[in-house]
């Protein structure tokens, strides 16, 4: 199933592409860097925000506001 198997990786793309361009997910990247994670451990914990952050648009049917910045 190509769909699966690329799901995860789909994902990882568009969390890093978030570090770059979200304020709340680069904030969070920084601080996790900064405090010694290594870049993969806070690529992971920004893919969790972003579909958090996906899963709340969906669920209020409201768009997405930033936090930070």
């Amino acid at each position: 199933m190509e769909w699966e198997s690329s799901h995860p990786r789909q994902t990882l793309l568009a969390a890093v592409t978030a570090t770059r361009y979200n304020p709340d997910i680069r904030a969070q990247y920084e601080r996790l860097t900064g405090k010694g994670k290594s870049k993969m451990s806070a690529l992971g914990a920004a893919m969790r925000k972003l579909v958090h952050i996906c899963f709340g648009v969906l669920k209020h049917q409201k768009n997405y506001q930033p936090q930070m910045g």
